[in-house]
């Protein structure tokens, strides 16, 4: 409790300081700061909307869509007014990350999930009504597929005999997004270790595993397509015969211009999402400093209105995220309420 305290003043001291220097209060940070995923922006605006009217006369969180792997950087670079207070994330932070905070002095992180999400993969309406599973995405989108060698397949039909003679055309998420990291192990991974070959690589030579399981194709059947997933959308809408990835939620709020491409002849429904019945199924998070709760103003209310919009039939739920498990919602709110810090032991 003491070192909560001084941590909090401390931090106090530096906002002030800065707040000082640069000369006026809109200097300092008053002001609410986020970081990370593209796929939780949506719902953590929703979120700082809800928190300012609830909350009359507090500035509205400044809510920045960097990518989760982008946000972790700045989130992990340190703790002070120059620094984001929460990171959002649609993958869980890695161990290497979680060390790069605690070498900068961010030494305690509240970890908080707030719903579940599914890696969605979408056509036009106007589309060949694609089928997929995460082996043929791997064989048509690895750079390397099953280490034989850089990848020919030009057309689907090249990839899977059942699939149109039309070429292979992805739009996805960029290399710093958590939409990239789900893709790569929720999807490329299983469909790698469709050749016992690869399970056996990744226990001998994990770099030799992960660079032949998860590394893309860069000769332009994928394209990175930044951190703005409704550009996807709209590339759908011009290439009919292309396919899309992002998070559920652009699916759910496109529905009228797009077609949900089944995984394993399973559709991305919210049902299917929920349980864990769809491949593409993933949790969201979001990641505070446990230094900032008491510097920064309405820190902690903010968090108890993020917890108070994610059950089902909830504000978050009407914008497209889908409700976790009764239990895990409730262990979730009692870390909101109790602030209890990540110890990490149990990160990849």
């Amino acid at each position: 409790m003491v070192r909560l305290a001084v941590s909090a003043i401390a931090l106090s001291a530096t906002l002030s300081a800065c707040q000082d220097k640069a000369g006026g209060e809109a200097a300092g940070r008053d002001q609410i700061r986020t970081v990370g995923s593209s796929t939780v922006y949506p719902f953590a605006t929703a979120v700082a909307e809800q928190f300012v009217n609830a909350n009359p006369g507090m500035k509205s969180p400044i809510i920045e869509s960097t990518g989760t792997g982008g946000g972790m950087k700045l989130f992990c670079a340190g703790v002070g007014a120059q620094f984001p207070d929460i990171e959002n994330a649609s993958r869980r932070i890695k161990k290497s990350e979680f060390d790069d905070c605690a070498k900068n002095g961010v030494k305690e992180i509240i970890e908080i999930q707030i719903g579940v999400d599914g890696l969605a993969f979408a056509e036009s309406k106007k589309g060949p009504g694609m089928k997929l599973t995460p082996e043929i995405v791997y064989k048509a989108l690895a750079a390397n597929p099953f280490g034989k060698g850089a990848n020919t397949a030009q057309t689907w039909k090249d990839v899977d005999a059942s699939l149109p003679a039309i070429p292979i055309s992805v739009f996805g998420p960029p290399s710093t997004s958590g939409t990239r990291d789900s893709l790569a192990e929720l999807i490329l991974e299983k469909g790698c270790q469709s050749d016992p070959a690869m399970k056996a690589l990744k226990d001998s030579n994990e770099d030799q595993y992960k660079a032949a399981c998860t590394k893309v194709r860069e000769d332009g059947k994928y394209v990175d397509s930044g951190e703005n997933d409704n550009l996807i959308v709209q590339k759908l809408a011009a290439n009919p015969n292309a396919v899309g990835i992002f998070g559920y939620s652009f699916l759910e709020e496109n529905r009228d211009s797009l077609n949900d491409i089944p995984l394993n002849g399973v559709e991305a429904t919210y049902d299917n999402v929920a349980t864990g019945k769809y491949p593409g199924a993933r949790p969201l998070y979001i990641y505070v400093k446990k230094a900032h709760i008491q510097a920064i103003p309405g820190l902690k209310a903010f968090l108890e209105t993020f917890a108070g919009a994610w059950a089902p039939g909830g504000m978050l739920a009407k914008r497209g995220m889908v409700a976790a498990t009764e239990a895990v919602r409730t262990a979730n709110a009692e870390v909101v309420k109790s602030l209890t810090v990540l110890n990490g032991a149990d990160l990849k």
